[in-house]
């Protein structure tokens, strides 16, 4: 009997990040490599904790269970504690996400990015 996996599913995101590098103003940074966050660990601090919302309504706006934002979340929070103890590059790429179509009303949001800034289709990185 072949086992087949599960299919991926992909969490949705309303933008990207503005600026995705950030790191120590000092001349010398930490000799540890830099950080990756990916765009949908970005996204759940944006949402949570700029946003102010609940992990239920994160989870609903991304597409995924309530389980799934807490461990994502979790992890963007302590990749964000080491860049600031450990003086080390932060740099938000990749994950697996798709792009919103400008579905305002769906996620209720009310400043989709891509809508604002017309941008095209879903776009997905790894």
């Amino acid at each position: 009997m072949k086992v087949v996996p599960r299919p991926r599913k992909w969490r949705r995101i309303c933008e990207l990040p503005r600026v995705d590098s950030f790191g120590p103003l000092a001349a010398v940074a930490s000799a540890k490599e830099g950080i990756i966050m990916t765009v949908d660990e970005y996204e759940t601090i944006r949402w949570i904790d700029v946003e102010g919302l609940m992990q239920e309504e994160c989870a609903a706006r991304m597409k995924v269970a309530r389980t799934t934002v807490q461990k994502i979340y979790n992890e963007a929070r302590r990749k964000l504690g080491l860049a600031l103890v450990e003086g080390r590059m932060l740099r938000i790429e990749g994950g697996e996400y798709r792009l919103c179509e400008g579905e305002e009303t769906v996620l209720n949001c009310g400043r989709c990015h891509r809508r604002q800034h017309g941008q095209g289709k879903n776009i997905r990185t790894i």
